[in-house]
């Protein structure tokens, strides 16, 4: 008799969310690339649920020239306006200006610590956080740490990324561990 593979509760949903649980949620990201991805993608998630951008992930990768912020830091006024016409994103306008904005900021940034990763990491000193939640009530949407980033990241020009994105961002990279105690991805992690 095979054992029914223990995992946190969000991700038993559906199909994608599994997929993404067991393979990335979680787990440190250290190459600004794939941080970059991953914020772009939280910016757009706000007011939204994750299923609806996991969906539409490789149309952003697409639309979007695979999160290359050196591209998307110099989108042009029409190609922001294409893009607010692209059905196979979110055709927020507001989000899709956000998105060039970040990818500027971002770059301030790695200029000012020499990478992105070094500077996020630094919230941390590098080692992630590894919470012990037992069941998602008591999963955080937010914490001081997140609020603090968040703060700082607004200083710096960011746009959307308020301590509830910031603290699923962080999340996601693996900053902090929030597999529940009881899933199978919490010790791998």
């Amino acid at each position: 008799m095979s054992r029914k593979i223990k995992r946190c509760n969000w991700a038993e949903k559906d199909s994608l969310y599994i997929e993404y649980h067991d393979k990335e949620w979680g787990v440190p990201i250290y190459n600004d690339k794939k941080i970059f991805e991953s914020l772009l993608l939280e910016t757009f998630q706000a007011g939204l649920s994750w299923i609806t951008i996991l969906k539409k992930r490789e149309n952003f990768r697409i639309a979007f020239d695979e999160f290359n912020y050196e591209k998307i830091a110099n989108y042009s006024d029409k190609k922001l306006e294409v893009l607010g016409k692209d059905e196979r994103i979110i055709r927020n306008q507001l989000k899709i200006k956000a998105a060039k904005t970040n990818a500027i900021a971002f770059m301030k940034v790695q200029k000012e610590f020499s990478t992105f990763s070094k500077y996020l990491w630094g919230f941390v000193n590098g080692k992630p956080i590894q919470n012990k939640f037992k069941s998602m009530k008591e999963l955080p949407t937010n914490t001081p740490l997140s609020d603090k980033i968040s703060t700082d990241l607004k200083k710096r020009g960011f746009k959307f990324v308020g301590s509830t994105i910031v603290y699923a961002h962080m999340q996601a990279m693996g900053i902090v561990n929030n597999h529940l105690a009881d899933c199978f991805r919490y010790n791998e992690v």
